[in-house]
């Protein structure tokens, strides 16, 4: 219970010791458009996958993974124009994650096995549902140098944007909002960057499919350790 069993606690949080796997391709901009909740806008047709690691983090653990996948929004306000990440969809191993995910942020994360390996000279990143590998991404392993300005480029994970949909016990709407949360304090301690390949596999429940993979972009491998910081309300729908 949130009196003695509580899953979620407030921001800051620091997440130390990160290893990052970002896969990038191209899918049908309407497909994207369709999954945008208004007045969110559409940037580009990039689909981000960040495939990551967290090595430590007080108070969820050590070694916890996710799978956050993102397209790039912008959002056109009365105190001004924000672009960031929106994301769609997110898995995550930890019901600690997934808690403070949904309650806190209003990011639709769902329990997932979310994996990073390296076999050879490959990296792979893989997010398995109930059974199905739903994605695995790869890229050779540190194919040549890059920068964080490279890895923001097409989708910029830095802001991250979210609907958070919260309901009154009786089914009226209770939260209707659109959230940003920025990362802060942010050390990128290496950055590499290659060709990737995404391969999706359609589940009902883990619909990533309906982002479908048109073109194979640039892949990024990155180390890191920022600050989760409290996040800001952009919209409020009620």
């Amino acid at each position: 219970t949130p009196i003695d069993s509580p899953l979620t606690g407030l921001p800051p949080s620091r997440f130390s010791d990160g290893e990052v796997l970002t896969f990038q391709y191209a899918t049908d901009p309407a497909a994207i458009r369709a999954l945008l909740p208004a007045p969110l806008e559409p940037v580009n047709d990039t689909v981000q996958v960040q495939v990551a690691r967290w090595g430590d983090v007080p108070g969820m653990g050590r070694d916890v993974h996710e799978c956050n996948v993102m397209v790039a929004a912008r959002y056109r306000g009365p105190d001004g124009t924000v672009l960031g990440a929106y994301s769609p969809y997110f898995w995550v191993e930890s019901d600690r994650a997934m808690a403070g995910g949904r309650e806190f942020h209003g990011q639709p994360k769902r329990i997932a096995e979310v994996s990073l390996e390296t076999a050879g000279d490959l990296h792979i990143g893989r997010v398995r549902h109930h059974g199905i590998d739903i994605f695995t991404g790869t890229m050779q392993y540190k194919a040549a140098p890059s920068s964080t300005e490279r890895l923001r480029g097409r989708v910029d994970p830095v802001t991250n944007i979210n609907f958070k949909v919260i309901n009154h016990i009786d089914g009226r709407p209770a939260i209707r909002q659109l959230t940003a949360r920025d990362l802060t304090d942010l050390t990128v301690r290496e950055c590499y960057e290659g060709p990737c390949t995404a391969e999706i596999r359609p589940s009902a429940t883990a619909p990533l499919y309906r982002l479908p993979a048109r073109t194979f972009l640039e892949g990024f491998y990155w180390r890191c350790d920022f600050t989760l910081a409290g996040g800001r309300i952009l919209h409020d729908y009620l």
